[in-house]
């Protein structure tokens, strides 16, 4: 009997692991999209095809940067499989593209999780095979040497491995990589910036982001959910060298499924994810409003731009929340659509940037630099910080007077308008040259003051003639 009962267990496990109907083309998506749920109670044979694009595209309003990609954009495609499924895995190199590639998945056990199979030269396509054995959310990535490069020029997405009943289900899945990156020029530099190597051995970030660019998850790009709407984020970390501290503002996740294993932990307020590493994030919506999904390593969000929206449509709950609806402290210059900046940039380049350009950008940064103090209609807090609108100090300081203020901060007592105040404002120098003259030309031409145009030459002059300790930003 007993012997009976071991033959039939062996039949009924080979059953399982046999493939069931023909081989699935495999759907892969863009982030912030995930693939639909996989439904089928049987493991199959699945393909998948993924092709490595070297593109340029913006990481910035205003800046470009040549990306290496699985698909065209970063991160790279969300793979979707179920435990036990065969996976026949093709992978391209497009002929435009000037480098080999490779790939490898953390899902895939055998040497170099794929990528001693997969190296590919540009116009060639390589293929292997590999059971996904294990259940769980797992990064992939490229592996060819130097690997560091291939990584942080955003070769890196998901491979999601379902158990075999499935994930629970939700109303609402996406698709968040963090990533950082490594420019010879500065944060917002604009123009095309090269990969600087130095500072990736040095983890000295320029940038840090949720899906390849600023603009990914803000405005129209934001994620999008109901009130009552329960709601599963996939979020990566690429790397190649900062460890992720993923929050949103304003939730907390019912369930955090650590390091994308299959064990979870509840009622979290921040989860850290590693580099290479993965973590699956449920909450359900339950106020409307714009929540902000941040690293909590707070000045990547805000001055690396680490940052992101999920927007919650539906009735409020006085009860429950009182409060208002954007807060553009959190917000910084994202409170408002972009496009402003990127059309004064585009302009600046071609020679045709108007005041009426600047003055739009303008107003857009001041939102997210200044509005906190100065307040959004410029008339600032009484007996701390002075009003910039009809301001004497706006309207009878020269413009060399007006740079130096933001580049060097003030500090102590000082009369506005009459009235004395006495605060500090921080030296702003992290702002570019072009930042500082769209926002001083917005508070030139707004709120009754004198009009003007304040170039980016002329804050260049004012930055370089000013001396600052070593190590302070320039």
């Amino acid at each position: 009997m007993n012997q009976f009962l071991m033959i039939m267990l062996g039949l009924s496990l080979t059953m399982m692991n046999c493939h069931s109907g023909d081989p699935i083309e495999a759907i892969l998506t863009d982030a912030p999209n995930v693939p639909p749920p996989i439904k089928r109670n049987y493991p199959a044979k699945i393909i998948a095809h993924l092709e490595v694009k070297e593109v340029t595209r913006p990481i910035a309003d205003g800046v470009d940067y040549t990306f290496w990609t699985f698909g065209g954009h970063v991160p790279g495609k969300f793979i979707r499989v179920r435990q036990g499924d065969t996976v026949e895995f093709h992978l391209q190199n497009h002929p435009d593209n000037k480098m080999p590639h490779n790939i490898d998945l953390h899902a895939v056990t055998g040497p170099g999780g794929g990528a001693t199979s997969s190296f590919t030269a540009p116009g060639h396509e390589s293929q292997f095979t590999f059971k996904a054995l294990n259940k769980g959310l797992y990064i992939y990535h490229c592996a060819t040497a130097p690997v560091g490069m291939h990584v942080a020029n955003g070769m890196y997405g998901l491979i999601l491995v379902e158990p075999p009943e499935g994930l629970p289900p939700v109303d609402k899945e996406y698709y968040i990589v963090q990533g950082d990156f490594y420019t010879v020029g500065k944060y917002r530099e604009k123009g095309l910036q090269p990969f600087d190597m130095q500072k990736a051995i040095e983890e000295n970030a320029t940038y840090v982001l949720f899906n390849g660019s600023e603009g990914a998850l803000v405005g129209d790009k934001a994620i999008k959910a109901k009130v009552g709407e329960t709601v599963r984020l996939f979020i990566g970390n690429g790397g190649p060298n900062l460890i992720s501290s993923f929050h949103v503002i304003g939730e907390v996740f019912d369930k955090v499924f650590t390091e994308g294993g299959t064990r979870y932990q509840e009622n979290v307020q921040t989860t850290l994810v590693p580099a290479g590493g993965s973590a699956i994030v449920e909450y359900k919506a339950e106020i409307p409003g714009t929540y902000i999904l941040v690293d909590h390593s707070i000045f990547r969000a805000f001055n690396k731009g680490a940052l992101g929206m999920m927007k919650v449509e539906g009735d409020e709950n006085k009860a429950m929340y009182s409060g208002k609806e954007v807060d553009s402290v959190y917000l910084a210059d994202k409170a408002e659509q972009t496009q402003a900046i990127a059309q004064a940039a585009a302009a600046s380049k071609k020679g045709t940037l108007t005041k009426e350009m600047q003055i739009e950008a303008g107003k857009n940064l001041f939102m997210g630099t200044c509005s906190t103090c100065h307040q959004n209609n410029g008339i600032g807090i009484p007996g701390v910080f002075p009003p910039l609108a009809n301001s004497d100090i706006v309207n009878g300081w020269d413009k060399q007077k007006l740079i130096a203020a933001i580049l060097n901060g003030l500090s102590g007592p000082i009369k506005v308008n009459g009235r004395d105040y006495n605060s500090t404002m921080p030296p702003m120098s992290q702002l570019n040259d072009d930042e500082v003259a769209h926002i001083l030309t917005f508070v030139l031409n707004s709120w009754e003051n004198k009009g003007g145009v304040v170039d980016t030459e002329e804050v260049k002059v004012v930055r370089e003639a000013t001396l600052r300790p070593p190590g302070a930003a320039k």
